[in-house]
Order: structure tokens, then sequence, then C-alpha cells
């Protein structure tokens, strides 16, 4: 997949692909804004150019996949059924061209051939407890933050919004790293003190087994701390030194694994601090962010005109469009459900037009179900009564706009990369205006974990050691 890598940029070139990305945003911003259940509320096909409605009117979901998202099938060969209009054409180029990769510049062979629900990458003690997913991102990052650690002589590394400890766990017992943990949620401090022990127990009877795997060092589990973190103030425990820390001065290394929202925010404010020597952050969740506070952080993004990002925009960054290109090639039956909510809320506001948007609480296997079923069930959970006489035609001619729907969809979908690239633009230019080091990387595979890009932050440039932190662990 094409885009922009931050590796090659100056710091002038970020600055101009911020005035380019808020220009694009600006132009498109209609379709980002637009929320989907509104299609049949506020007429969203009719808002798209004649030419545009002309080229998508039609196309299959797998069609969508291929020609509009550019995800075809492997070996699928790309046909247009006819002329795409120049500015369609435009908006996927400039969608492409401008959003950071999400692709690593390395390959790395599958670690889930073998098995799919164990990585062939972490030992069998470190997989226990750990989803598929968690296992590729702990050793992905985990590895990362072990070779920044070297190349900046860190004393400690600071996880903060640990959750259960699976990363904190894989650096300590796994790579060796004196860790502090940090989380907010006092049950899940317990959970992973009790997966601590767990895990401890057993890489000590494997040590009995084997004597001669034994490793030199003692084994350190992470020193748990129950703390929220302020975004807004300075937070004294992320900062001090663990009691075995080495003597002559601490340094630390900070990390987050998907920190949510204002958590980002929290780490990149304390990274300017003396202790701190470096930071390897994957953000999150970008539409908990506070606004104002949480985005923009850096002078020169706040001062462009149109930098603003409303909810919906930074909701939209986290869309996986990967996944979502793989359910348009499968054809899956819950692409219907779009259509359906759209419906629901046309249905709303004809029975009560003030209730705008509202929150229906999930209807299962809705699109096993008909139309108007799930309308009635929606009216109910909404607390309207599910008897309201519905328009059984209208219905119909609703649901025979699906594929128009998923196509509107997809549009915004495909831009929605833009939106995730200037907001951690935004937060390399923040580190940079304080004089310090910044870089992203895409350190996971798209497919397993869509939000991939990890800031790397350093006080001194790393110069060539840069380099040993985009390579893959044999």
């Amino acid at each position: 997949m094409p885009g922009v890598s931050v590796r090659g940029l100056s710091y002038e070139e970020r600055r101009r692909l911020a005035v380019d990305l808020t220009r694009v945003l600006s132009l498109y911003r209609s379709i980002l804004d637009a929320y989907i259940i509104e299609f049949f509320t506020d007429n969203l096909w009719g808002t798209l150019p004649c030419s545009w409605q002309e080229a998508l009117d039609g196309l299959t979901p797998p069609q969508l996949a291929t020609l509009l998202l550019e995800v075809p099938r492997d070996g699928e060969v790309v046909r247009y059924r006819s002329v795409w209009p120049l500015s369609l054409l435009a908006l996927k180029s400039t969608a492409r061209a401008l959003a950071f990769t999400r692709m690593p510049g390395f390959q790395t062979p599958s670690e889930f051939l073998e098995n799919p629900s164990q990585s062939s990458r972490l030992i069998a003690p470190f997989r226990k407890h750990v989803r598929p997913k968690k296992q590729h991102e702990i050793r992905r990052l985990g590895e990362l933050v072990k070779k920044l650690s070297d190349v900046t002589a860190c004393t400690q590394v600071v996880d903060v919004g640990s959750g259960q400890g699976h990363l904190s766990r894989f650096m300590s017992l796994g790579l060796g790293l004196n860790v502090k943990s940090i989380e907010g949620d006092q049950r899940l401090v317990g959970r992973a003190q009790h997966l601590d022990r767990e895990l401890l127990q057993t890489l000590e009877k494997e040590d009995r087994r084997n004597p001669q795997g034994v490793q030199a060092s003692p084994r350190r589990s992470p020193h748990h701390v129950v703390r929220w973190v302020d975004p807004s103030a300075l937070c004294e425990e992320l900062l001090l030194p663990l009691e075995n820390s080495p003597r002559g001065g601490t340094r630390l290394l900070l990390t987050g694994l998907h920190a949510c929202g204002d958590l980002s925010v929290a780490l990149l404010r304390h990274f300017s601090r003396p202790e701190v020597a470096a930071l390897a952050l994957v953000g999150c969740c970008y539409m908990k962010l506070s606004d104002p506070g949480g985005y923009p952080l850096s002078r020169w993004v706040a001062a462009l005109p149109g930098s603003q990002l409303s909810y919906r925009l930074r909701e939209g960054a986290c869309h996986a469009l990967e996944e979502y290109a793989e359910r348009l090639q499968d054809e899956a039956p819950g692409l219907r459900t779009h259509c359906y909510r759209a419906a629901l809320e046309t249905a709303i506001r004809g029975a009560r037009p003030e209730l705008r948007r509202p929150g229906v609480q999930g209807i299962p296997r809705a699109h096993e179900i008909k139309i108007e079923q799930y309308v009635r069930r929606g009216l109910q959970r909404v607390g309207l009564d599910p008897q309201l006489p519905l328009d059984a035609a209208a219905l119909r001619a609703q649901q025979a706009q699906e594929n128009r729907v998923v196509a509107f969809f997809s549009l915004a979908l495909l831009l929605a990369p833009l939106v995730e690239t200037l907001i951690l633009l935004d937060r390399l230019l923040y580190i940079q205006e304080q004089g310090f080091h910044a870089e992203l990387l895409p350190i996971f595979s798209p497919e397993l974990s869509p939000r991939n890009l990890v800031l790397v932050a350093t006080k001194q440039p790393l110069g060539q050691a840069f380099s040993v932190l985009e390579t893959e662990d044999g």
C-alpha cells in the first residue's frame, strides 16, 4: 500500500504536509463529517457529484474494495467498467499519496502460519492468556523497546496504561528489562500480578528441567503501580526510579501500547522531562482526545486554517481500512447493517423528529432478519413503539440502495487515514518544536493491528542507530 514515509521527510517537508492535509480535509469534509446512519434522512448520496454517483452506482462490495479502496484480491486484474471522472480519481490518488504508509519496511514470515492462535515467535509461556493480535503486538513493540533502550542507555522502562500487563511481563521476564507498570484500574493490576506469579512459576519449572538454559541474572517481574495519569498534570510516580535501578542517574523510556485518547497526550508531555530519554508510543481512540487540549498539540498545526477535527472525523480515523476491504471482498452479510441502521434512523425521525442518532443496543444477527423486523426491534430499543405503522414499500426501496450506502461509507473510509496522519504528524511536530527528535514506524501488520504506527522520540539524534529499530529480529 503506497503512502508517505516519515523517515524521508525533513522538518519543513513535514510542516508542508500538514498544510496539504488540512486543505484536502477541508475540501472533502462533507464526506468525512457525515454519519452513515443519516444516509436517507440527509440524502447523503445526493451530496456526491453526479459523475461520482454514476461511477459508483451499482458497484458490488468486491468491486468497491478493488476499484475504490484499491485492495484487490491476490492476482486479481483491476478492470474499470466505465471511465471514472478525474475528480474521483484525484481523490483516490490524493488519499494514497498524503497518508503515512502503514506497511512495515521488512517482510515478516507469518508467525501464525502453523497455528492461527499461537505466534511461532513467542515461547509458549508468553502466549498463555494472550490473544493472537496481542501476541503480535507485545512481541513487536517489546523488541523495539529493548533496542531503543539499548541505544539510548535507558535504565528503566515505564509502561503506561498497562492493563493486564502483557507487554510489561514480556519486556521484564522475556527481555530482561527493568519495568515499572502503571495502570489506573485496580482490578487489572490485580490480574496482572496474578499472571506475573503464574508465568514466573512456569519459567522456574522450565529452568529446573533445563539447567543449561538458565539465564545468568535473576528474573524480575514488573513493578506494578495503581495510578491514573492526568494528561494536564505532572505524574511524579511515572518519573520515580525503582529501588533496584542502577546508581548514577535514572534514564527513563516511556512506552504505551494503544494508549487511549488523552493518555497518549500525557506521555508526549512527560517526554520533555529531563529524566526521560526516549519514548515509544502507539496511540488509539482519537475520538477520546480532549477538545481542546488533546489536539492540536503543535503550534504549527494549531495555526493552520481548517486544522480542527470534529469528533466524527477523529472517530472515523480509528476504522480499519484493511479489515473493511476484506469484508467487502467477502461480501460479508454484516455489511447490510449500514443500510438497516440508516432505515431505522428514518423511522425514528418520523416518530420523534428531535431524537437524532440515538445509541441503539446491538441487534443480534441483524443481517439474518428482514429490514422491517430490524426497524421494529430498533424502535423498541430506543423507547419507541415497535408497532408504529411502517411504509413497507419505502423500506424495500431503502434496502435496494444497500450498495450505495456501502459505497458512501467506503468513500469516507478511503479518506480516514488522512485524519490519522494529521493527528500523528501534529504529535511529531510537537516533539520537534521542543528541539527533540521524532519518527514514526509501521511496527505491526495492519491486518492484525490497524493502529500500527509507533512514535519513537529521543532527546538526541540516533543517526545510523535508528536503522536497528526498523529491522525484524531473526
